[in-house]
């Protein structure tokens, strides 16, 4: 029997091409046993239409579109997102500080207000891919730099790897997101993810929103794979 939570820590991605067959999916979770996530490919498929539809069904949605451009258009669809509802949205923090602060002032003058959190480096890179873009310092530090113009930009949280959380909520303290994608239980693939972990161990390592899909989309038994994660997920915040 899943155990349901006004905070569920474990954001199930939906990553489906089709917009009936994500919402499909979904009607046969909880809402009280995790949040949802639309990403690129099903809101391009699925649009507004499709997260009023989860909003309906009693998920609160994490739109992850990961707005980047210059700072009066990052704001105009910040303020879009805004007016959709949505549990939280989020942005690239190699943005620069500008576009950071005009998404952050843009949720703020909305009625509803998202959370609102900044990607800092992909969880599919390593320091491999960062040197092919001219980066030559360590992933960890990249990520503590862009974590800390999201905070001072004055944004709720960022995605990061949970590899990096421990280093992130030592310097951001405790009311800082940390939103871990990456997240595999021991015994799944690590697909495409390079820096993963398991639910245990990243929420140990600070993480305050664990982001899952594949280990839980592909499941044969989706409810039982997501209750597997939270039960670990309730293990590590119980333990001392």
């Amino acid at each position: 029997m899943s155990i349901e939570s006004p905070d569920p820590k474990v954001i199930v991605a939906l990553d489906f091409p089709d917009p009936g067959d994500a919402l499909s999916f979904a009607r046969r979770l909880s809402p009280g046993s995790c949040r949802l996530k639309v990403g690129f490919e099903l809101f391009v498929s699925g649009g507004p239409a499709l997260v009023e539809s989860l909003q309906e069904a009693g998920f609160e949605v994490f739109l992850d579109l990961k707005f980047h451009d210059i700072p009066n258009t990052v704001a105009s669809a910040c303020r879009a997102a805004a007016r959709q509802g949505v549990w939280m949205m989020n942005v690239h923090a190699s943005g620069g500080r500008r576009m950071l602060e005009a998404a952050r002032e843009a949720v703020n003058s909305e009625i509803h207000r998202p959370l609102l959190i900044a990607v800092t480096v992909l969880t599919s890179m390593d320091a491999g891919d960062l040197a092919e873009l001219g980066y030559q310092g360590e992933v960890s530090a990249l990520a503590e730099s862009l974590a800390g113009l999201a905070r001072d930009g004055g944004l709720d949280g960022v995605v990061c790897s949970a590899q990096e959380a421990p280093l992130l909520r030592a310097r951001s303290g405790p009311g800082f997101l940390l939103v871990t994608p990456g997240i595999r239980p021991a015994s799944a693939a690590g697909d495409d993810q390079r820096r993963v972990m398991t639910p245990a161990d990243a929420m140990r390592s600070g993480a305050s929103y664990l982001v899952v899909g594949r280990p839980v989309t592909r499941a044969e038994d989706p409810v039982a794979a997501l209750e597997e994660i939270n039960a670990d997920v309730r293990a590590a915040l119980q333990s001392p």
